[in-house]
């Protein structure tokens, strides 16, 4: 990473790198990156702010645009609420998902559930709250037939998978001819039967598809949009009446983990559904988003302490504390989910110096927790700080508790470049970092070793063993 500049945008943030490199140099200033707190994610909310209104603006041309996130990207309700105050609705996948939304203060009406496999339950209070309910199937329309109250404010669509195919990562892809969301369009008889079940509803007034989000090009992305208009145009005609009135076109923009820029950007994907569906902007029809990853991801980064360097096998190894517990996709699929390193000193401070080749490993007990192999870096050494950057979605939000190691810290940030006020950290201690004031606010704490034996059943610690009764 570069060295931290005073430079500064017109708005007065600093660039990416050297805001980064502030926080970094910050963060361990201020405690909250070193041997009492090993590992941390950090979201940029400004960021979050300038990425959010980035997508508003490139869908500003077409009339009644829902845009929700969708909450997995990021399931934490200051996150969340940051995204409700840019004006965001929610997309959300499960009874967990809804509560946090709500928790967040996202109004019912904002709010859409998808979910491949929702309980009666689940149907059942989305439609007495007046959530949003994307079908998956017509067996869950026929469900929702027995569910339904005629007074229910819910917006009721059917997600259709288009079958246009899949992409560079395949469990990524979600509409390919086998994907297990939505009703195969291309299956003997499913879009006939697909037109009968809106026949037979007048309140089923929405289709949705994904197909998919990284390692899908936006052609791929914007053929399964068109095809969903196609059929929401053909349904609307065979009726002979403007039932359906909206389409959810989900999300899927896909992220470039490579470097700093930003690409594809939302006018990119705006241009690629318009060349292939301009009907989509007409305004014939109102459209709901389901964005996540590409709102949050080059926001946020975690950052980790180095243990202990050993060499194997003429190999240098830095043992560091963020492995697979919360970088588990670019563990496990190293070569679908790359990510940028960045090596900083005890301090804080940028590495500088020779490179050496170096694995980066985590805490996990598996010989494959591994985050990096033979990145070429400043050589680390114990006490020394590496950073995961384009971590903000999907990496520390959703941890694994695999060896029961503790969830991250979470903090939010602000930077400033260029003034002569300083940032104030969780604690209240003013602090400026080279020319950059930076202020840390919680988003979630560490978790604490009583809450994982609580997780882990500690209330029915002897559940299991029999005890022998005097009489």
């Amino acid at each position: 990473m570069t060295q931290t500049t005073s430079a500064h945008h017109e708005d007065g943030t600093a660039p990416p790198a050297a805001r980064f490199d502030a926080v970094v140099r910050a963060a361990v200033r201020q405690g909250l990156l070193g041997e009492g707190g090993p590992v941390a994610g950090f979201i940029d909310t400004e960021g979050v702010r300038a990425s959010v209104g980035a997508l508003h603006g490139a869908f500003a041309a077409a009339p009644g645009v829902l845009h929700t996130f969708a909450a997995k990207a990021c399931s934490l309700i200051p996150v969340l609420r940051l995204l409700a105050d840019c004006g965001m609705g929610c997309e959300v996948a499960s009874p967990g998902e809804l509560r946090l939304a709500l928790e967040a203060g996202f109004a019912a009406s904002r709010v859409v559930l998808d979910s491949p496999a929702k309980t009666r339950e689940e149907i059942r209070l989305a439609l007495a709250l007046g959530v949003a309910v994307n079908a998956d199937s017509l067996d869950e329309l026929r469900r929702i037939d027995a569910l339904r109250n005629p007074g229910t404010a819910s917006v009721i669509g059917l997600r259709v998978n288009p079958q246009v195919g899949g992409g560079a990562i395949g469990p990524m892809s979600t509409a390919t001819e086998t994907s297990k969301f939505g009703v195969a369009l291309r299956d003997p008889g499913a879009r006939e039967s697909v037109v009968g079940a809106f026949r037979e509803r007048p309140w089923l007034t929405r289709l949705h598809a994904h197909v998919g989000s990284q390692g899908c090009p936006l052609e791929l992305i914007a053929a399964g949009v068109a095809r969903t208009y196609e059929l929401a145009e053909e349904i609307n005609a065979t009726l002979g009446v403007r039932q359906v009135t909206s389409v959810d076109i989900g999300g899927g923009l896909p992220v470039n983990f490579a470097d700093e820029s930003v690409h594809p950007t939302y006018p990119d994907y705006v241009a690629a559904l318009t060349a292939a569906a301009p009907g989509v902007f007409s305004g014939r029809y109102s459209l709901v988003t389901e964005f996540g990853r590409s709102l949050l991801a080059k926001n946020g980064f975690i950052g980790a302490r180095v243990e202990y360097t050993k060499d194997a096998g003429g190999r240098r190894i830095a043992l560091t504390h963020a492995g697979a517990q919360t970088a588990t996709r670019t563990v496990l699929m190293p070569d679908a989910w790359p990510l940028r390193i960045g090596a900083f000193g005890p301090d804080g401070a940028p590495k500088a110096g020779p490179v050496l080749a170096q694995d980066i490993a985590g805490p996990c007990c598996f010989a494959g927790d591994v985050v990096a192999y033979g990145r070429e870096l400043p050589e680390l050494a114990e006490g020394d700080v590496v950073v995961l950057y384009d971590t903000g979605a999907y990496y520390f939000s959703t941890p694994w508790a695999y060896n029961s190691l503790p969830r991250p810290a979470v903090y939010g940030f602000r930077t400033v470049a260029g003034r002569n006020g300083t940032g104030q950290n969780r604690d209240g201690h003013d602090g400026e970092d080279d020319g950059v004031a930076v202020t840390f606010a919680t988003v979630r704490d560490a978790q604490s070793m009583d809450a994982i034996a609580a997780e882990s059943g500690l209330a029915h610690a002897d559940a299991l063993i029999e005890h022998e009764h005097s009489e």
